[in-house]
């Protein structure tokens, strides 16, 4: 054998495997049979450092800690003995104490330090019984390191309950959550849900707000994490557009938070509204969604419903907006598409500027002359139709929403709206 492997079966050599097996039975023996006293005294002493830790009995009306704590010295104790890989840790009791802790809303820091004191007055106990069997040092120092390997063992269990006291937690408040949104959501009510509303509320923790606006999202990739818009915005990631109502939304702070959280997705916002009416500002949301998909809003970003006013408005109602177009540009059918959409973008200029030639071909970026010479058509094909006030505003009207939809030219110097 060569010298490395001499140095490594010897660091490898284990100085319990070579304690006599009568010393070892007689050990597991003597520690099997003090194993319910000092379970208790790891208890009581837990429950002196820790007097308001609950104590939750088991079926047979004996606290479920002893009996974990009693279970736990037995395996090991039995490892010891049969000296058979490493020692399981008893299933389910370790993996209560998590839950508890999750459940409770405490974190698992004082439970740690709960197995780490009982492991230090296993040592004393075992110290002790080493001592009278006399098992030597270099094997009592090791079975120091099997009981902290042991004690790692509870804790995954530990962490493992209280992950899943965690995960269940989420998911009812998911649940919950997902059920205050679809009362809120709802387009008709039975009656006053104020009532609903605050019960269902009261149950996650949201104070209810004197208004709210409502979101839909689009997502950036199909499996995209839940933005961190968060605890008081509620979110529900399971349609495929998500939604999120958001509370107070004209509170201080509150539109920069959106966009620094929201930030890498797109979608809208809808206007704000009393708590009662936000089913109205969802369909708003959605309206611009829907825009937004069409290419006719800015996309790319989460925009708000109120600064797109006009364009919510005059592109909602398409089918009406349309009809009323073939009524009131009839006159332009006759005239040839390139020709008809440079007097109608002459017309629209001449309406919002209600000014002369130089206004209107300052904002076209034309001649004046050139201007002169369209308007003088325009009055020829309207006649005095031009001059009514309510055919002024149906032009003006139609061909708004036709720019808006990038059917007419863009205006120089005109700033988005």
């Amino acid at each position: 054998m060569t010298a490395a492997r001499t140095a490594a079966a010897l660091s490898t050599r284990s100085a319990w495997h070579e304690v006599p097996r009568f010393q070892v039975r007689r050990f597991a023996a003597i520690a099997m049979a003090e194993a319910p006293e000092l379970a208790e005294e790891i208890l009581r002493e837990i429950q002196r450092e820790y007097p308001h830790l609950p104590v939750v009995l088991d079926d047979s009306g004996e606290p479920m800690a002893l009996v974990g704590i009693r279970r736990a010295i037995e395996v090991f104790v039995q490892h010891l003995e049969h000296s058979e890989g490493r020692p399981t840790v008893p299933p389910g009791v370790f993996q209560d104490f998590g839950r508890g802790e999750g459940l409770n809303g405490r974190s698992l820091d004082s439970l740690q330090a709960i197995y780490r004191m009982g492991v230090r007055l296993a040592w004393r106990r075992f110290a002790d019984i080493g001592q009278r069997v006399e098992i030597p040092p270099p094997a009592m120092y090791e079975l120091v390191d099997a009981g902290y390997e042991y004690l790692d063992g509870l804790v995954d269990q530990s962490v493992r309950g209280y992950a899943e006291a965690a995960a269940r937690q989420a998911g009812e408040r998911l649940r919950l959550q997902r059920r205050l949104m679809e009362l809120l959501l709802a387009e008709h009510h039975r009656g006053d849900p104020s009532e609903a509303l605050t019960e269902r509320a009261a149950r996650i923790g949201w104070p209810l707000p004197a208004k709210v606006a409502v979101g839909v999202l689009l997502r950036p990739a199909r499996e995209a994490m839940a933005p961190a818009v968060g605890q008081g915005v509620l979110l529900d990631m399971e349609y495929e557009q998500p939604r999120m109502v958001v509370p107070e939304p004209d509170a201080a702070g509150r539109s920069e938070l959106m966009h620094r959280a929201l930030a890498g997705w797109s979608g809208a916002i809808g206007p704000p509204v009393p708590l009662t009416e936000a089913a109205k500002s969802l369909r708003w949301a959605e309206a611009a969604v829907r825009l937004m998909e069409r290419d006719l809003l800015p996309s790319g970003e989460v925009l708000y419903c109120t600064e797109h006013t006009e364009a919510l408005v005059l592109l909602q109602p398409e089918e009406l907006i349309d009809d009323l177009a073939l009524r009131c540009l009839a006159p332009l059918t006759h005239c040839g598409p390139t020709h008809g959409r440079r007097l109608a973008e002459t017309l629209l200029a001449w309406l919002e500027t209600r000014g002369g030639a130089p206004e209107v071909a300052a904002r076209l970026g034309v001649h004046p002359q050139t201007v002169r010479y369209r308007l003088r058509q325009i009055r020829e094909l309207w006649g005095d139709e031009i001059d009514d006030p309510d055919r002024r505003f149906e032009l003006e009207l139609v061909l708004r929403a036709q720019r808006l939809r990038g059917e007419l030219g863009g205006i120089r110097g005109r700033r988005g709206r």
